[in-house]
């Protein structure tokens, strides 16, 4: 099965800025390790107001997105008030087939 690109938005609950400091570790210590699988193509929060993030993944099908929410200490531990995983088709840019 061929890889396709999936987004991954996070929706921050309240607090989200200053609740994330004990946690951060661990959460960037899950994202670099799918970025060494060649999973997480990239990923940042959403900036003024911070409120969220999008994590862009390469996998054969969503549930490598999902995985990677469900088990993301930002998640677990209820920073992230919702999530959502959407198939994503880059046209043009950097992860376009064109690049």
């Amino acid at each position: 099965m061929t890889d396709r690109f999936f987004l991954l938005t996070y929706e921050a609950g309240d607090d989200y800025g200053e609740r994330r400091a004990p946690l951060r570790a661990q959460h960037l210590a899950v994202a670099r390790e799918a970025a060494r699988r060649g999973e997480l193509m990239s990923a940042g929060a959403l900036a003024d107001p911070v409120d969220g993030s999008l994590l862009i993944f390469k996998a054969a099908s969503p549930e490598v997105a999902r995985r990677f929410a469900e088990t993301d200490p930002y998640v677990v531990n209820g920073l992230i008030r919702s999530w959502r995983v959407r198939e994503w088709t880059p046209v043009i840019g950097a992860f376009s087939a064109d690049a």
